[in-house]
């Protein structure tokens, strides 16, 4: 279909001119104005999910990491369900009572951890802190779109307590990232007077040489030729090793599972696990480049931060797990 001035935009571009004229298409081809409080609503949680995603690139913590993952996706969910108008089923599964209570456990978790002050939080104590604190208060304002929209519209009440809770999440979220930086940088800067002696956390030729050569071994030992991988905290390729007579298709394979394992800082099996349909982070693979869903990609940790991953790829899954593992044990 073509629009107002008569010229149909290409396949395959990211606009479409639709938005032109200040609509925009519901779930199920309704269409509403983009100032309609449904759209108020799913837009503001679009924000904090991009809030979350500056969180999540800047923290240090992989607990905080993974939990900031597993919210986006959930987020997708809840941006569906209220983009989804009254009488039309809804693509998603609906918030659940579980996902609930699984952020109240969360909050409970940490709040072990964290200080209560007793006075109101001025933001920025660290980066991902800072986002964390920004998430939060869009969080808030998208809870009031909510409320707003269901007084002229049906709403599921669990969307609304998610919310709630959620803003509660991520105050002590940015709470327990801050003091935790101060900490890593106290440690930092007392390694530094002491001469490094701490171990520094980045991967080293040497330090990869060790992990190829042990999964190598661990390969010949059950008979299957293999491609190892191993990338740094980045993603970047350190080290890439074929053995005789491995797949032509583990080349490619094997470099994306360390790239995963490295990026998401957990084993590509578990990123399979929570990429089912249901899970929170369905559909990731498809979002987001040079991520697979296979098993044999493990982070590397040293100094309990992630300096990188392995990838390995040849043989069944349990198999490439085994000499990624072996590569793994090679430096403790």
């Amino acid at each position: 279909m073509k629009d107002q001035v008569g010229v149909a935009p290409k396949k395959g571009h990211v606009y479409t001119r639709f938005g032109d004229r200040g609509q925009t298409k519901l779930v199920g081809r309704g269409i509403v104005g983009k100032d309609s409080p449904r759209v108020q609503a799913y837009g503001t949680i679009d924000e904090a999910n991009s809030a979350l995603g500056l969180a999540r690139a800047t923290t240090h913590s992989d607990d905080l990491f993974s939990l900031i993952l597993e919210i986006q996706g959930e987020l997708m969910q809840v941006m569906t369900l209220l983009a989804t108008p009254a009488g039309v089923e809804p693509p998603v599964m609906p918030v659940s009572e579980t996902q609930v209570v699984r952020l109240e456990r969360a909050i409970d978790g940490f709040e072990e951890e964290s200080l209560v002050t007793g006075f109101f939080v001025r933001p920025g104590g660290s980066q991902a802190s800072a986002a964390l604190d920004m998430a939060r208060t869009i969080v808030r304002r998208a809870e009031r779109h909510v409320v707003a929209l269901s007084r002229i519209e049906p709403v599921d009440p669990l969307v609304m307590k998610y919310l709630n809770r959620l803003s509660d999440l991520l105050y002590v979220m940015a709470r327990v990232d801050e003091q935790r930086e101060i900490r890593r940088l106290i440690v930092s800067t007392l390694n530094s007077e002491l001469g490094g002696a701490a171990q520094s956390g980045a991967l080293t030729l040497a330090l990869c040489d060790k992990m190829v050569e042990a999964g190598m071994q661990r390969a010949r030992e059950i008979g299957v030729p293999m491609v190892l991988a191993v990338v740094d905290a980045g993603g970047n390729l350190l080290e890439h090793r074929r053995m005789d007579n491995a797949l032509v298709v583990s080349i490619s394979l094997a470099p994306r599972k360390a790239y995963t394992a490295a990026a998401l800082r957990m084993p590509t099996s578990q990123l399979a696990e929570m990429s089912q349909p249901g899970a929170p982070l369905f559909g990731i693979d498809v979002n987001t480049p040079n991520l697979t869903l296979v098993g044999g990609g493990l982070p590397v940790v040293l100094g309990g931060v992630v300096a990188g991953g392995v990838g390995v790829s040849g043989g069944s899954v349990e198999e490439d797990t085994s000499v990624a593992q072996a590569m793994l044990a090679a430096i403790g």
